[in-house]
């Protein structure tokens, strides 16, 4: 795992908590808690578990590909792997990022495959017992909301978690869609 941190949107502390994290449970001194990557998007927060983040970069050019969803971006060479990278608040229906030096990319791991996510800034880390976790409320039966795990109330207000592996196959299944009803 390498980071290299855009000097202006990452924390020295997530940087350093990054590098330094340890076994399973997100580190040395976390008994208990589970750690997750704070990241922004405008004024929301969201957060990703520490363990799947294998990098944190800056916005570089990528490469676009023809025929994919508004919040597939394009594809980043990074080391030799060809990293899809995914707007979030495109996919969130926030609109498109107009990206500049100052964004960051998240690059986690799901599964076999490296995905980056295109956000904000990352302000913290954030550690809480899985029994803070409360659930996301479902308040339609076909809600977009299949990609967040919970809801986690701290100082600074809340963050919704996001479960990567849905977010890659709510995506898969709803460019079905719109290709079906297109």
């Amino acid at each position: 795992m390498s980071i290299q941190p855009s000097s202006q949107s990452v924390p020295p502390a997530v940087s350093a908590a990054l590098a330094d994290r340890g076994g399973a449970d997100g580190g040395p001194g976390t008994s208990g808690l589970t750690q997750f990557i704070s990241f922004a998007i405008g004024d929301d927060q969201y957060g990703v578990d520490i363990m799947a983040v294998r990098e944190i970069k800056g916005w570089s050019q990528i490469t676009q590909l023809p025929r994919q969803p508004d919040y597939m971006r394009g594809v980043l060479n990074l080391r030799g792997i060809m990293v899809p990278i995914i707007d979030l608040r495109c996919r969130f229906g926030q609109g498109m990022t107009e990206a500049t030096p100052l964004h960051i990319v998240i690059v986690v791991q799901i599964g076999t495959r490296h995905v980056g996510l295109l956000a904000d800034r990352v302000p913290d880390i954030v550690g809480f017992n899985a029994s803070q976790v409360q659930p996301v409320p479902r308040v339609a039966q076909a809600s977009h909301v299949d990609f967040l795990s919970g809801l986690v109330t701290i100082e600074s207000g809340m963050i919704a978690l996001i479960d990567l592996a849905h977010l890659l196959s709510v995506s898969i299944s709803d460019s079905t869609e719109t290709g079906a009803a297109a």
